[in-house]
């Protein structure tokens, strides 16, 4: 969701340069481990050429890592994109369709030793909010996802218009402190 929240709104400030599209498998909604729905625009039969794929992250990366139809979906798809990205364990899906072979990538904290155990030549980095290796990125979670996709779209455009996107979304993170709670 955070990364939609930043392309989105670069895709209102770009004059209509940009444009962004969720697509699932048959076209449908694609419901999220939380609850949240997500209307796709396409299915994988009538998606246009992307030039940025975002895949996101959650519980049901496993098993559509293991899903024929989605990963032939992005190696077809990622070929010809500008970036091939993802937020989470999306890097588990970017594993299975080819992308991390050879290169730096990362994951949420909690699946590092589960990238790892996939094998391959990946070097798994554990210490990064986000891994750019050529044109895949790969960000740790959520807010590495948000900042992920700031830098993607300094990027795609410049560092001012990222800039003015992290403006619009008033996304200055100051995390709270939080104190020990005495019993």
């Amino acid at each position: 969701m955070g990364p939609g929240e930043v392309l989105g709104m670069f895709s209102k400030y770009s004059g209509g340069d940009w444009q962004v599209v969720f697509v699932s498998q048959d076209g449908g909604p694609a419901k999220s481990f939380l609850g949240s729905r997500v209307m796709a625009d396409h299915s994988f039969a009538d998606c246009p050429e992307l030039d940025v794929i975002v895949v996101p992250g959650g519980f049901g990366t496993r098993p559509e890592s293991q899903n024929p139809k989605m990963v032939a979906f992005l190696e077809e798809q990622g070929k010809r994109a500008q970036f091939v990205t993802s937020v989470c364990t999306g890097a588990m899906l970017l594993h299975s369709a080819g992308f991390l072979e050879g290169r730096r990538a990362t994951t949420h904290w909690g699946a590092i030793a589960e990238l790892k155990g996939l094998g391959g030549d990946v070097t798994v980095v554990d210490d990064e909010r986000w891994v750019q290796d050529g044109n895949v990125i790969t960000a740790a979670g959520v807010s590495a996802g948000i900042d992920m996709s700031l830098y993607l779209v300094s990027l795609l455009k410049d560092a001012a218009t990222a800039q003015r996107v992290q403006q619009m979304m008033e996304y200055y993170p100051k995390p709270p402190v939080f104190e020990a709670v005495k019993a």
